[in-house]
């Protein structure tokens, strides 16, 4: 396999401290730099892999929520007890359960 070679700069604190830890670790610094990089993308990549439902559930609530709410009903008229319960336990999980009926600005 062809080598690539790719240059940065860095501060010289950082270098040595770089130079340090590839020493104690038994590796140049090229090797030691590619194992670190190598490290971090897997790691970047299990995130994004054990994460990408939740991404997927969250660019389609922002989809659904760009599109606009949907009108209410003409004949809505009073919330029924089950509608009232349903609200009051989502604002809970917003607000915190500690805090029934509170809303923003009021005092606990």
């Amino acid at each position: 396999m062809a080598r690539t070679r790719i240059s940065i700069s860095l501060e010289q604190e950082q270098a040595e401290r770089i130079r340090r830890h590839a020493e104690r670790a038994g590796m140049d610094v090229s090797a030691y730099l590619v194992s670190a990089a190598t490290r971090q993308m897997a790691e970047t990549e299990a995130m994004e892999e054990q994460f990408a439902g939740v991404d997927a559930l969250i660019a389609a609530a922002e989809a659904e929520a760009s599109a606009g709410a949907p009108e209410p009903p003409a004949s809505a008229g009073e919330l029924t007890e089950q509608e009232r319960r349903e609200i009051e336990s989502a604002l809970g999980l917003v607000y915190g359960a500690d805090r029934p009926g509170a809303r923003p600005g009021e005092a606990a």
